[in-house]
Order: C-alpha cells, then structure tokens, then sequence
C-alpha cells in the first residue's frame, strides 16, 4: 500500500472513530456516564460539558448519580438534562441529582437504531469524501505514471472498502445491543 492509500485510511479512521463516539451517545438498555457527553450546562454564563462541572456514577444498572463539584450547579444541571433530548426526567436530592433509566420500548428502540444507522450514514458520506479528495489529488499530480495512478486509485478504493465494511459491522452491533432487551 503507498504512503497515500495510507494517509488517507489514517483519515478514514478518524471518520470511524466519530462514529464509535456519536454512537456512545445513544441509549441502550443501561445507564453509561457517556450519554451525558453530549449535554452543556450554562456554567456562570459558558456552556460547560457536564462531565467537567460534576461527577457522574452508575449505582446500578439502570441508574446515574450526579453530583456537582459545587451544589450551586444542581439547578442548571437539572435544567440541561431537561432540556436535552435525553428523555429522562432528573431527580434532585439537594446535592446530587439522579437519573433513573426507565427500560425502551420497542418504539424508542426502533428509533435509537435509526438515529444509529443515521450516524453510520454520515460516516460513510465522510469516508466518501475522503476517497473523492485523494483520487482528485491522484489524478491532479502528473508526476505518477498512469500504471502509478491507477495502482493508487485502486489502494485508496480497498482501504475506502474496508472503511465502510467496519463502519456497517459497528452499526450492526450497536443495533444488536439497543434491540436486546
């Protein structure tokens, strides 16, 4: 493989690794610290990622426990769980806030699965992308031969192939979780 076939799987992969990312958002069946990545708290007038005003635990399986380094952040915290897409109600205890997650419905699940194809989606537009960018950039440089061009055409497509093949494979078992009851 040549040094561009190669640099353009180091980019794929950074394709890849949002997805894995985005997909660490979503709702299983379980609680996970890491869908509240995504929630900003109006700290002293910055939104602030969750996570840097406040630990987050799981005490049990279905279950969050926040509770802010100092507890005048309760209410805004509150505030921010409420307001995001989360669909979890938050319960303030005074210093610490819960966050109880109730069991998916089938409805829920069959929508989480296609917020999750539609990550996948997106990343494999990016992976495209990527692919047109260096073959524009293979077929603009006249220094390579056109055995060259060609072999680099077809590195670049095999590494975009087995982009998107692992992009399919962690949507299938992202969707495999979210659907297992």
């Amino acid at each position: 493989m040549d040094a561009m076939a190669e640099e353009a799987l180091s980019t794929m992969n950074k394709s890849v690794d949002s997805l894995r990312n985005s997909l660490s958002t979503l709702r299983t069946g379980r609680a996970s610290a890491a869908m509240l990545n995504g929630i900003n708290v109006d700290y002293y007038g910055s939104p602030t990622p969750l996570n840097q005003i406040s630990s987050i635990s799981s005490p049990e399986p279905r279950q969050l426990l926040i509770k802010p380094y100092d507890k005048n952040d309760v209410k805004s915290i509150v505030a921010a769980i409420s307001a995001s897409d989360l669909g979890i109600n938050p319960i303030n205890e005074g210093n610490v806030i819960r966050l109880i997650i109730p069991a998916l419905t089938e409805e829920r699940r069959r929508d989480i699965v296609k917020q999750a194809h539609k990550y996948g989606e997106e990343a494999k537009i990016a992976v495209r992308n990527v692919r047109r960018d260096f073959m524009d950039l293979i077929k603009g440089d006249d220094s390579l031969s056109e055995d060259l061009q060609r072999k680099s055409q077809e590195d670049i497509q095999k590494v975009t192939d087995d982009s998107i093949k692992k992009i399919d494979e962690i949507i299938t078992e992202k969707e495999k979780e979210i659907m297992a009851i």
